[in-house]
């Protein structure tokens, strides 16, 4: 690419925020053959230096430890007050439904490998095209067992109550993606924007997609 051409590449920026998940590298190489300029952080950067960067969305990975305990990563709520969309794969579906007032605890049954995702809000505009009962793997633990205020479950399994939920409140967009997840955000067309091509990288997952409807 050129330098326009590269600088307008980077102009739609989208972050993935490190968790120590395995499928990082994974989600951002899908996030880039969207045609999306994707960078990968660790947890650990700073709140300043996002804002620096005014990513288009932020991808927050899944991770081995359990959200609620003392010393596990997390990060603070201002990441979810920025009027950036945010995507929770996993720990970080988790880790934002615990930030935000939600609850997640150990679950009775683990899930893991290929489950049966059952679709519960029909008029999501991110389940468009998915069959109302899909397959997608699972690899917790943990589970949300409550979500956070203004949040609406749009999916389960048979051991997973929230396998994904959204915000369905006028003024904040939240869809959820595959493998219990969440997204957050406070402008509608960037929102969308990004859920267009979540919903593009997510499907193109080796590992972990939901599947469309045949005609």
């Amino acid at each position: 690419l050129g330098n326009s051409g590269g600088n307008r590449v980077k102009n739609e920026l989208v972050i993935v925020i490190d968790f120590g998940g395995q499928y990082n590298q994974l989600v951002a190489r899908r996030v880039r053959e969207c045609n999306v300029y994707c960078e990968i952080y660790s947890y650990k950067i700073g709140i300043d230096k996002i804002k620096e960067m005014n990513p288009k969305g932020i991808i927050l990975t899944g991770g081995p430890n359990s959200c609620y305990e003392p010393d596990s990563p997390t990060y603070s709520k201002e990441l979810f007050e920025l009027g950036i969309p945010v995507l929770g794969l996993c720990y970080g579906a988790q880790m934002m439904q615990h930030v935000l007032g939600g609850k997640v605890e150990k679950a009775e049954v683990s899930e893991y490998g290929k489950t049966e995702v059952l679709i519960d809000k029909k008029d999501s505009k991110l389940f468009e095209n998915v069959s109302e009962k899909t397959i997608c793997w699972m690899s917790h633990t943990d589970y949300i067992s409550q979500v956070a205020p203004g949040f609406e479950i749009s999916a389960h399994t048979a051991d997973c109550p929230v396998a994904t939920a959204e915000n369905a409140d006028k003024s904040v967009i939240c869809d959820p993606v595959p493998s219990r997840s969440t997204s957050y955000s406070r402008r509608k067309d960037n929102a969308f924007q990004l859920r267009i091509r979540s919903l593009r990288m997510c499907r193109r997952l080796e590992d972990g997609c939901f599947r469309r409807k045949h005609n």
